[in-house]
């Protein structure tokens, strides 16, 4: 029996490099997912990964936080133009700015974010360095919602790795980033079209 999916959009957000963006775009492509992107938002104008949006023909939006120069005017300008899109899910891909909680209320539930770590374990920024010279035996990624705090929303998916003897922190670094850009698809792509909140 053929079910016919409704259209669905996203946003994804992102501030560097924009690998786990590039993954989406492809999975969901490779899927024939019906979903819009709507639009790259990035909040700083040299992001990688605005480089790849141009190449996989996906908008981009920027509004540089370096150049509002005023939090409270870019949360604003960001708030007016996640409002005007509305879309089904806005996707944190490396985005490294937090959220105000305004936004967050506005759009309860439909902001995901992907950590690289076992949350709560290393929140915040370079999380996989700091598993690494911590000298623990386990890390992986987190996949949650977005709530007013840093890393403490509620877990959708984690994945957890063994850290290997003897490895190197580019070798981990790229093992964490391989599951994200396999796993952060299938579970965007569940929670669009399955209607999972929890695994």
């Amino acid at each position: 029996m053929f079910i016919m999916l409704s259209m669905k959009s996203i946003i994804i957000a992102a501030s560097g490099n924009g690998s786990n963006f590039e993954a989406i775009v492809k999975k969901f492509e490779e899927w024939e997912l019906p979903v819009s992107i709507e639009f790259l938002f990035s909040d700083n104008r040299d992001a990688f990964a605005l480089k790849r949006a141009k190449k996989l023909g996906i908008k981009s939006i920027v509004i540089d936080y370096r150049e509002t120069g005023d939090s409270r005017v870019f949360n604003n300008k960001l708030a007016n133009l996640l409002c005007d899109a509305s879309p089904s899910l806005i996707v944190l891909a490396g985005y490294m700015r937090i959220i105000p909680d305004f936004i967050v209320d506005k759009f309860d539930k439909r902001i995901i974010n992907i950590h690289p770590s076992l949350l709560p374990a290393f929140p915040g920024t370079h999380a996989i360095e700091k598993a690494y010279k911590k000298g623990v035996k386990f890390t992986g990624i987190t996949i949650h919602y977005v709530d007013k705090g840093v890393d403490t929303g509620p877990i959708i998916q984690q994945k957890c790795i063994k850290i290997k003897s003897g490895e190197s922190l580019k070798d981990l670094e790229r093992r964490i980033h391989r599951i994200e850009h396999l796993t952060y698809p299938a579970v965007l792509r569940d929670i669009l079209f399955k209607g999972k909140n929890k695994y």
